[in-house]
């Protein structure tokens, strides 16, 4: 029995798409772009999830307003590049897997795990949240009308989220509130 091919894209893309999200969960305390990917996994899952459709513009302007905050002033978007540098040398020692050092209090075994994929994939972090750095600052540093308007929009989506909450909620219990 064959899968139609609209039943198998359907699946990949939620499949990927629940795949991304978790991966960005992970990724706001590991290094990697959480928010990014979040977002990628949000909008694979938008066209067949109503919630998702209804998150995918707040998630979308919060990241946005996240990249404006990143390059406010010079102290930060030095940071972000130090960081950045940093992840990216982080990955290529990962990927050269140098011996543990003396120091190393447990077994070998757990130095640097992951091998050279985890290099990989923080080499390719890096380099994003370089990309992502040198977009933010062209669209938002000394930009203040265009965080302003970012702002406008953030908080209307947002309003629009609270607003689709309320129409649910009265849906689901269309009684709860006429005692």
């Amino acid at each position: 029995m064959d899968m139609p091919a609209a039943a198998m894209k359907r699946l990949v893309l939620e499949s990927l798409g629940w795949l991304l999200v978790v991966a960005g969960v992970a990724a706001l305390v590991l290094p990697g772009p959480g928010l990014l990917m979040i977002f990628g996994g949000i909008a694979l899952l938008a066209p067949h999830y109503d919630w998702a459709e209804r998150r995918l513009d707040p998630i979308r302007l919060r990241a946005l307003r996240g990249a404006a905050e990143g390059v406010e002033t010079w102290p930060r978007i030095v940071l972000s590049l130090l960081a950045a540098l940093w992840v990216i040398g982080l990955g290529v020692v990962w990927m050269l897997q140098p011996a543990a050092p003396g120091w190393w209090p447990v077994a070998e075994r757990w130095w640097l795990f992951g091998g050279a994929w985890t290099g990989l994939t923080l080499v390719l972090s890096g380099i994003l949240a370089l990309v992502l750095i040198g977009y933010s600052y062209r669209r938002f540093h000394g930009r203040p009308a265009a965080v302003a308007d970012l702002e406008h929009e953030l908080a209307d989506a947002v309003e629009d989220l609270k607003h689709d909450a309320e129409r649910h909620r009265e849906r689901r219990h269309p009684h709860a509130g006429n005692d």
